[in-house]
């Protein structure tokens, strides 16, 4: 293994296994998208009765991607985090001295941000599974949902970083959080487009998180669609790139700083 690839290496597996040792970190990212699906299916599933709702057994069915994605976006708070830790902690100073990869900084962060999202979406599959939801793409759906909400998980991880590594404060991290989740809910996340109306059904069909959501809900209510999952992994693979783009700014800003 070349040198580069080791640094990719090590800085991954540290992320990944510091995300599962800091429950602080991970706990809010299983637990409120959990409750979040508990509350509203109980309260909104007669909401399926509607005319126009889509077929749907029960409101889990058609909240479940909502839940895998919001977990992404909880998760992704959790790489920012880590990150302006990392600097107020004086370890970044200290990856910036040693001869490293100068990327490997923001890929080990990523792929952490990358394996927890494909891990919860697994994980709340589970859970919901235990309470009756059936995913009509079966096998193939699920993987395809998880794969979506992964990238989607690395692309928000590397937006978040932005934010540390331009501020290096973990409360700045935090403060983001609410912009967003402001998307998740100007979006089709909770209703579906087609029973909105007003600024507020414009709002959510310019929104691209509800075109990424609708993508990985027709896994799960109408089966598996090679269409929708190219759809969903095209917005996917346009939040981490822009996400990488904007953290690398962010890192040459820093490390300019330094020089």
């Amino acid at each position: 293994m070349s040198s580069a690839a080791q640094h990719y290496a090590i800085l991954s597996k540290r992320s990944i296994v510091n995300t599962f040792r800091q429950p602080i970190s991970i706990i809010p990212a299983l637990t409120f998208p959990l409750m979040f699906l508990a509350i509203n299916s109980a309260a909104l599933n007669e909401a399926i009765n509607l005319p126009g709702f889509p077929p749907v057994d029960s409101y889990l069915q058609f909240m479940i991607a909502t839940t895998i994605i919001q977990g992404a976006l909880f998760g992704s708070i959790a790489a920012g985090g880590d990150m302006a830790r990392d600097i107020e902690g004086g370890f970044f100073d200290r990856l910036y001295l040693a001869p490293i990869s100068r990327s490997s900084v923001l890929v080990g962060r990523v792929a952490g941000a990358w394996t927890v999202s494909f891990l919860q979406a697994w994980l709340f599959f589970g859970v919901a599974h235990i309470f009756g939801l059936s995913v009509e793409g079966g096998f193939a759906g699920m993987l395809a949902v998880s794969g979506i909400a992964s990238i989607v998980g690395a692309g928000l991880g590397a937006i978040s970083m932005s934010f540390a590594l331009r501020t290096g404060s973990a409360e700045a991290v935090q403060g983001s959080f609410p912009a967003l989740f402001a998307f998740l809910f100007l979006s089709s996340a909770f209703f579906p487009r087609e029973l909105m109306s007003g600024w507020f059904g414009d709002a959510a069909s310019l929104n691209p998180l509800s075109h990424l959501i609708e993508s990985a809900r027709h896994q799960v209510i109408y089966g598996w669609s090679v269409g929708e999952f190219m759809q969903g992994l095209a917005i996917a693979v346009g939040v981490l790139v822009l996400g990488l783009v904007l953290s690398g700014i962010a890192l040459r800003a820093r490390l300019a700083e330094r020089a």
